[in-house]
């Protein structure tokens, strides 16, 4: 498979067939994130796609599961994203299940006619990067929705048949605020009822626009003892069916299970790893390079003295001139 930038998708889909539709994300402009800054967005050429289609074919694929890549592929316009759902019936019609990530103004900007046709031609289950349940810090973070507009993109898209992955980071709210955020959180699930939540412990990246914000005091980070404490405040308050996964690459933690069935267990591993990151000097996830190859910067590592942010930008602004 040709593919330009690095892959990324949910971990659910690991198993699935990806099948590139567009180069980078269409909107692209969230202060965090990385992955698809380095990229121009476009469409492929439904040739080239159908050319990927015909290559799994002949080499004997049958998948009857298909992601659609790359970022927010809901985003293609409806005639374009139809295109594709029958150029993918037509080379694999016992495929029943095609998945893609949304954001939730491309969930908005379709009709309910559009989003029942959609289901009908086998969108099933959608990701959605809903990221942290206060308006203040999604409207900080550059997110396209509020939360208002959330609950209705949910309902919307339940109504049509699909279901939905929650993508959410601690740390996104900033320091002291954890517990504020995973609370809100709590609040949206219990509303909405996700089939999963993957959390992703928010990495603060040299080369996105939060950096500058975090030199000049807009926004203070929270340590990765922080980040562990928030997630043990949403877990403790999750009471709704749903299958849990947290990432903290960084500090190279990761906490999964089923709610409510799971939550002793997890608090457990949680509980653990607070207490190691207590008695450690404060450690900040703050990285360099392009995903997924990260480099850790210089002053914000773990162990080996305290990491305080305000020192990490005196150096910066050191060097910069």
């Amino acid at each position: 498979m040709d593919y330009e930038g690095q892959i990324c998708r949910a971990p659910m889909e690991r198993a699935s067939f990806m099948l590139p539709v567009m180069v980078g994300c269409s909107y692209n402009r969230c202060k965090f994130c990385n992955l698809f800054r380095h990229l121009k967005y476009r469409e492929l050429p439904l040739e080239q796609v159908e050319k990927e289609l015909l290559r799994v074919k002949e080499a004997g694929g049958r998948p009857k599961k298909i992601f659609l890549g790359d970022g927010n592929a809901f985003g293609l316009g409806m005639r374009r994203l139809m295109d594709v759902l029958r150029l993918i019936h037509s080379y694999f019609p016992e495929c029943d299940c095609i998945n893609m990530d949304a954001t939730v103004t491309s969930i908005l900007k379709k009709t309910d006619e559009e989003l029942g046709l959609l289901y009908e031609n086998g969108v099933r289950h959608l990701y959605l990067g809903i990221e942290s349940g206060l308006d203040d810090v999604l409207s900080f973070m550059e997110k396209d929705h509020d939360t208002a507009q959330a609950y209705e993109a949910v309902r919307r898209l339940q109504s049509a048949g699909m279901i939905f992955d929650a993508h959410i980071m601690t740390g996104v709210a900033g320091k002291g605020r954890g517990a504020e955020n995973a609370e809100a959180l709590a609040e949206f699930f219990h509303r909405t009822g996700p089939a999963h939540v993957v959390n992703f412990s928010m990495f603060l990246h040299r080369e996105v626009p939060l950096y500058r914000h975090i030199a000049d005091g807009s926004f203070v980070p929270a340590d990765e003892l922080e980040n562990l404490e928030e997630e043990r405040h949403l877990l403790e308050r999750l009471d709704v069916p749903v299958l849990y996964d947290g990432f903290h690459d960084y500090i190279e933690m990761r906490v999964r299970g089923k709610l409510p069935g799971d939550r002793e267990k997890m608090l457990s591993r949680l509980d653990g790893a607070i207490a190691k990151y207590k008695d450690e000097p404060r450690c900040y996830s703050y990285v360099q390079g392009e995903c997924p190859e990260l480099t850790r910067c210089a002053y914000g590592g773990c162990g080996g003295g305290e990491h305080r942010p305000e020192k990490i930008w005196d150096m910066d602004r050191k060097g910069d001139r």
